[in-house]
């Protein structure tokens, strides 16, 4: 079993080569304006687009809890878009974080991974504006994606004591 790296850095920067999928969180509502989507929104453009015209296509299409949209950004980067979080907003329920969606998510993307050869870049997943805990979002991780082998970077901007 793979255990999960951790850099210091910036997850849309990718330092490892081969094909690579950057995976983060989306929101069920259509909302991208905070947060990690603004680094990967600046930097190519295009996974805004694809991930709103999918959210408009809802009515037809796959786009709910659990789902993942797939953007290939260069020849050997995709980025992960993946609907793991209810809303934006905390409610008397708790934060907008869903862990078995992210679970859901994660195994769709361990199977894209696998088909392509990729490594798996992310930030902390769900943990800043979905509100999530790193204890359980890194065990998610450890099940789905570490424990069937698959190299997993996680990144956090800058000087970080793990």
């Amino acid at each position: 079993m793979n255990q999960i790296e951790y850099i210091i850095g910036d997850a849309t920067t990718p330092q490892v080569p081969g094909p690579r999928l950057i995976t983060h969180i989306c929101n069920d509502i259509g909302a991208w304006g905070k947060g990690f989507v603004l680094a990967v929104s600046k930097r190519w453009p295009e996974a805004k687009k694809v991930y709103l015209d999918w959210y408009r296509g809802r009515e037809t299409n796959d786009f709910e809890l659990g789902a993942v949209q797939f953007v290939k950004i260069t020849s050997d980067t995709w980025i992960a878009n993946m609907i793991g979080q209810r809303g934006i907003r905390r409610t008397k329920a708790g934060p907008p974080i869903r862990y078995e969606a992210v679970e859901r998510c994660l195994n769709r993307v361990a199977k894209e991974a696998t088909e392509l050869d990729a490594s798996i870049h992310m930030p902390r997943i769900g943990c800043g504006l979905a509100g999530g805990t790193w204890t359980e979002i890194e065990s998610i991780i450890s099940r789905q994606l570490c424990g069937r082998g698959l190299a997993v970077y996680v990144y956090e901007l800058g000087d970080v004591h793990w």
